[in-house]
């Protein structure tokens, strides 16, 4: 494997079906403006809830992309 250099950055992501779909949402747009992503930390896990139900899921995740020489 060859040595890499990683930037860091942090974004949330948001689904009103499940954490795993919040993390796919905020991976899938970060993808749009970020190249190189090549992993994910779940930082926190939050969510709102309405009349005694989970309504929405937050998720604020780090992503590692490599830098461009």
């Amino acid at each position: 494997m060859s040595e890499h250099t990683y930037k860091i950055v942090e974004v949330v992501g948001s689904s009103p079906t499940s954490i795993e779909e919040a993390i796919g949402n905020a991976v899938g747009d970060a993808s749009k403006t970020i190249r190189n992503i090549r992993w994910f930390e779940v930082v926190e896990t939050r969510g709102h809830i309405e009349e005694g139900r989970v309504a929405h899921y937050q998720v604020t995740l780090k992503l590692g992309f490599t830098l461009e020489a």
